[in-house]
């Protein structure tokens, strides 16, 4: 039985995936809510990186946990199959940034909309915007590559999937992941992005 905030020396976040997941299914709003405050970072960088929009990021993350809940109270989503949420939720998020096709056209209306203001705007959105900038460039470096191949840089350098996990995301053997992956640090050895994949993935 899981222990709940009210048992000394034991809090929510003490209580593993596999035992939340099992309450989300069983409609425990508690349990979704330690979910989305465990998970909700690493979908929005995940969001972001995917969109290089801030914006477009939170509608993202909003949207998956939206939708994870939908599917909770309809009684739509299988048991976890790992000890860890974040596949399969990195996985709806994946299937909320393929259906998404606003992102740059409302990324364009924040900048207009600051620029508009003059040089005296908030030092705070200057940075947002640079860093969208700055995560635009990358992506079209990335975009240089299949998208197969785009999806396991995304999944394994970015969000840190091992292979097994990404092979879960995507469907496919873990044998065409680390194919893939290997390819990809290829071409993607000498460009600008060279820096942010870090070290050799096994």
């Amino acid at each position: 039985m899981r222990l709940d905030d009210s048992e000394p020396g034991r809090s929510a976040m003490d209580v593993g995936d596999e035992e939340l997941w099992a309450g989300i299914r069983a409609g425990l709003e508690a349990d979704f809510a330690t979910l989305f405050r465990r998970h909700n970072k690493v979908v929005y960088n995940f969001a972001f990186r995917s969109t290089a929009s801030w914006s477009l990021a939170e509608d993202i993350t909003q949207a998956t946990f939206t939708t994870l809940w939908r599917r909770a109270r309809e009684g739509t989503i299988d048991p976890l199959t790992r000890d860890s949420a974040v596949p399969i939720l990195l996985s709806m998020a994946r299937h909320e940034v393929m259906n998404t096709t606003r992102g740059n056209q409302r990324r364009l209306r924040l900048v207009h909309k600051i620029e508009d203001q003059g040089p005296g705007y908030d030092t705070n959105v200057a940075d947002w915007v640079e860093q969208e900038a700055s995560m635009a460039q990358v992506r079209s470096v990335l975009n240089r590559l299949p998208e197969n191949q785009r999806a396991v840089i995304e999944l394994v350098v970015w969000s840190g999937l091992d292979l097994a996990a990404c092979a879960e995301v995507l469907k496919v053997p873990v044998g065409t992941v680390k194919s893939r992956l290997s390819r990809a640090k290829q071409k993607l050895a000498t460009s600008e992005v060279a820096h942010l994949l870090g070290g050799e993935v096994s």
